[in-house]
Order: structure tokens, then C-alpha cells, then sequence
């Protein structure tokens, strides 16, 4: 059983928004590494990412949701369930959203989600390092006219503005509670999840149009080299067409090897060793559709 140290603080918030609201750059800043993807294309998060925050005062443990958005297809329905099922299991939502935009019919969608729900909703208007204080004032009151919020608070996750001032508001909210996780684990996700991420977010940043959302990637091995110290990694990303398969690999394979070099880096840092990536680009048509394909590219419904 867990005890919980007098006056400690503790508990699990989750964060939504429409997609490239800033979600995961705020939870990379906070924990300090970097373990959810991040990238200027809709739906770049696709699993739930736990970051744990731990100081002598509280532990609180963030669930980066994706990005919600009526669905299109079967791997967006998941997403969607995804997220609907952490706001139930949390102890506040931070409801990150875009200040420069106006309030749009995505963020009236999430705002109607979340509608009937008794857990506390915290507005966090983030990017506030691009727009005027009046403008962001205005923006601010139209999102106050449609929900309850139990605060607001404006932050810049980029530049790290006011993050602080948002913990502080966090923390008075949060109930006296156990340290769930150690105090030097940053996520609960295992080492394969986060490299598989990591290679996805390179592709991510290196093709466009319709290439990212037909992507995933599976991590067929980890292993150490025996007499070396490097560790071998093997994966396959995933594409929906051979059309796609031209283009992640690239110019005489230009694109996949840009891939793997800028992976490589961040995978060396995770793991702290340094590593052999080998990656392979399969095509496995309509993958998005098909539940079967979903479970074996690691969107499992139970486990979320």
C-alpha cells in the first residue's frame, strides 16, 4: 500500500486541446525530457504519455491525450475513446489551447465533450509570447462565456512563461495523496514506446501531406551487441501505400537515412549508449481501418 507523507500532494491530470494547441511541448518542458512527440501536423500524439513531475512538495502525473477531433476513421474513433477515458480517471484537465486562434468548432467540440463532467477544467492559454495582452484578454472571454473553468491561466510552453504559476495553481488542487512513481522515473510508457515515437516524429517533420497520419512504426528488437556497447535497434515504419513507401524512403534513400541520423541522436540520449538504428519501410494497406493492424502497431484498447 502506498502512504502518503503529510501535507504531500499528489495526483493525475490530464491535458487536451485541439491538435498543436502546444500540449506536448508544455510536457516536455515541464518533466525536461523529451518523451512526447512533437510536430506542426493534427494528430502527432496518438497514445496517451505519462510525465511525472516529482519535488519534495508533490508528485503530479501528466497524460498528454491526443488531439481530439471527430473522428474519420477507425484509428481516430480509438483516439477519441482514448481521451474520453482518461477524463475520467483523472483529478483535474488542463484544456491547453492556441491563443493566437479565436475559439473555433473544434474547441466548441472538445468544450461540449466535456459538458456533464465533474472533474475541475483549468484553461491554459498557451503561446501567449505571440499575441497582445488585449487580443489575448478577448479571446480569453469567449472561451469563459462557454464553460465553467475553475481558473485560467495564460503560459508561453515554448519559452517557459509563468509554467510555474500554472504547477502552483496545479498544486493547490491536488488532494494529499502517495508519491505513485519514484522520484527519478519521468514516464510510465517502456523504453520501445518512446523510440518508437521518437522515429515517428522524424518522418513527421521530414514529409508532408498525407503521409503522416498513414504512418506508424514497429520496434522489432532492442538489443545490446555482445564485446560492444552499442545497442542494436531494428524498426519498421509503417506506410498505407507504395505511393508513401517512395516517399519516406526518399532520393536514393536520402529521406529514411535523414530519419535515422536524426533519431539516432535522440534515441542515444534516452538510452544513454550508443546505438545502431536500422530502419525498414513496409507497406500495409489501409492499416488506419483495420482493428487487427491497430493492435499489432500498439493501439491497444486495454491497455488505455
Amino acid at each position: 500500500m502506498l502512504e502518503a507523507n503529510k501535507g504531500y500532494k499528489s495526483g493525475f491530470i490530464s491535458i487536451i486541446g485541439r491538435p498543436n494547441a502546444g500540449k506536448s511541448t508544455f510536457l516536455n518542458k515541464v518533466i525536461g525530457q523529451k518523451i512526447a512527440i512533437m510536430s506542426d501536423k493534427p494528430q502527432t500524439t496518438r497514445n496517451k504519455v505519462q510525465g511525472v513531475l516529482t519535488t519534495d512538495k508533490q508528485q503530479i502525473i501528466f497524460i498528454d491525450t491526443p488531439g481530439i477531433n471527430e473522428p474519420r476513421h477507425k484509428l481516430g474513433d480509438f483516439m477519441l475513446k482514448v481521451a474520453k477515458n482518461t477524463l475520467r480517471e483523472v483529478d483535474a484537465i488542463l484544456l491547453m489551447v492556441d491563443s493566437v486562434d479565436r475559439i473555433g468548432k473544434q474547441d466548441r467540440y472538445i468544450l461540449e465533450m466535456l459538458k456533464g463532467n465533474e472533474t475541475p477544467v483549468f484553461l491554459v492559454m498557451n503561446k501567449i509570447d505571440l499575441i497582445h495582452p488585449d487580443k489575448l484578454l478577448s479571446v480569453t472571454e469567449a472561451f469563459r462565456k462557454e464553460y465553467d473553468f475553475a481558473d485560467v491561466i495564460p503560459i508561453s510552453a515554448l519559452e517557459g512563461i509563468n509554467i510555474d504559476g500554472l504547477l502552483e495553481v496545479l498544486t493547490k488542487h491536488l488532494p494529499e495523496g502517495p508519491q505513485y512513481y519514484p522520484a527519478d522515473q519521468v514516464t510510465d510508457h517502456p523504453e520501445r514506446f518512446i523510440i518508437s515515437e521518437l522515429i515517428r516524429e522524424k518522418v513527421l517533420h521530414l514529409t508532408h501531406e498525407e503521409i503522416p497520419h498513414s504512418i506508424a512504426v514497429v520496434i522489432e528488437k532492442i538489443k545490446r551487441e555482445e564485446d560492444s556497447e552499442k545497442i542494436r535497434v531494428t524498426a519498421t515504419i509503417m506506410v498505407e501505400r507504395e505511393s508513401q513507401k517512395g516517399m519516406v524512403i526518399g532520393k536514393k534513400g536520402a529521406l529514411l537515412k535523414e530519419v535515422g541520423m536524426r533519431a539516432r541522436k535522440d534515441i542515444e540520449m534516452l538510452l544513454g549508449s550508443k546505438v545502431f538504428l536500422e530502419l525498414w519501410v513496409k507497406v500495409q494497406r489501409d492499416w488506419r481501418n483495420k482493428q487487427v493492424h491497430l493492435r499489432d502497431f500498439g493501439f491497444r484498447d486495454d491497455e488505455y
